[in-house]
């Protein structure tokens, strides 16, 4: 029955706006020649903006603690919005503030907004942190970070947190390797060199590649892309793994293309027209232009377009299970199987858990650093913007 409370409060919703719109209306068109502190529409937006927020805090509540019965949700979530309804259309009057009030309440749950944002972050981290410490009770954090062997099922079990950030790292590289490229030509192309008519048809093309889901990317590499690397090298007398570092590398870098790519096409497209004008004026080529003048300046939003698409290659999941395999491999051989942080805490996680033992906690573990490694990412990322963007103001 809750959405039935919720399809109810947003036809309270309605009506609520179009009463209060229509008694402003009527005090406007009096014959006295009323003039109103502020518009209708805003005496509108100010009651359904009263009614919203509180019948919208009425049907959580009734849904949380459940005072009534389901079949009466509805019925009260209407009785909450016609007393606020009604409060709120007896305050309709000329003198009334209607615009101020209502950019107060928006501030209002603006503010709450942030403040949820701030500490659903804070709830995440002190969950994760609270269980690691659980973790690093049992084992001895120097050991976790510096250990070279990663078997939290073996007898005995070894936490070595190392094989695991090679791997990451390995996979991250190869897919920033193949995306930086691909991204950044195919975005100076249709920045500088592509028609508008053109460019209107490429980006989104372009940008469809982000919309596949990463299980098809994933059943990509494994069944096309894995066996070609496999066969091609034992051509070549390579020994080759059947899931690969360079396989699950190669399809997150198709993967992450269109991050850089519309990202830094929208940079470039946000450098001032006046530098490219200047440097032509001095007889520079367009190609002269963009490589020392426009690249220059979009630099530190490039940056961080990369910074970002490094984070989201570092989180991926999917596509390294199925490419790369789940071998804890301490090696930087691309063609070996090896895995990455987030399969080992998706694969800890997986089933009935017992959440006291080393072996499920050290997920949790595993998150903690990982927090700490795209932390950094993402403050040396903006530390290189704030250093560099002053140049081009």
């Amino acid at each position: 029955m809750t959405l039935w409370s919720l399809i109810v409060l947003v036809a309270l919703t309605a009506l609520a706006y179009a009463t209060a719109r229509t008694k402003a209306l009527r005090l406007r068109d009096t014959a006295n020649a009323v003039t109103l502190h502020s518009l209708p529409n805003y005496h509108g937006y100010y009651s359904a903006t009263l009614v919203f927020l509180s019948g919208l805090f009425g049907v959580i509540t009734l849904a949380v603690f459940n005072p009534v019965g389901a079949w009466l949700m509805p019925a009260a979530t209407v009785a909450i919005c016609a007393v606020v309804g009604y409060a709120s259309l007896s305050r309709i009057r000329s003198s009334l503030r209607a615009r101020n009030k209502f950019e107060q309440i928006s501030l209002y749950v603006l503010v709450a907004c942030s403040i949820v944002a701030i500490l659903t972050t804070v709830g995440i981290f002190a969950s994760v942190a609270l269980e690691s410490f659980r973790f690093f009770s049992e084992i001895n954090p120097f050991q976790f970070l510096f250990g070279i062997n990663w078997s939290p099922t073996g007898e005995p079990a070894s936490f070595g947190f190392i094989p695991l950030l090679v791997g990451t790292l390995l996979i991250t590289t190869i897919a920033i390797a193949v995306a930086t490229p691909l991204g950044l030509f195919s975005a100076i192309y249709m920045a500088e060199y592509a028609s508008s008519d053109l460019r209107r048809i490429l980006k989104p093309l372009l940008e469809l590649l982000a919309g596949i889901p990463t299980v098809v990317l994933g059943f990509f590499a494994a069944l096309t892309v894995a066996p070609l690397i496999r066969s091609t090298g034992e051509s070549f007398g390579l020994v080759v793994a059947s899931e690969s570092a360079l396989a699950a590398g190669l399809v997150m870098g198709m993967m992450i293309v269109p991050l850089i790519s519309s990202l830094s096409d929208d940079i470039i497209n946000a450098v001032p027209q006046s530098l490219r004008d200047g440097s032509y004026a001095m007889g520079a080529t367009k190609s002269e232009t963009i490589t020392k003048v426009v690249l220059p300046a979009a630099l530190p939003g490039i940056v961080s377009a990369i910074m970002l698409a490094v984070s989201r290659a570092i989180g991926e999941t999917m596509i390294v299970v199925m490419a790369a395999g789940l071998a804890a491999n301490l090696t930087i051989n691309p063609l070996a199987a090896v895995t990455t942080i987030t399969v080992q805490i998706a694969s800890l996680l997986v089933g009935d858990q017992e959440f006291d033992s080393a072996k499920t906690l050290s997920a949790f573990a595993l998150g903690f650093v990982l927090f700490f490694i795209t932390l950094a990412l993402n403050y040396f990322a903006l530390r290189f913007v704030q250093k560099y963007k002053e140049q081009y103001d």
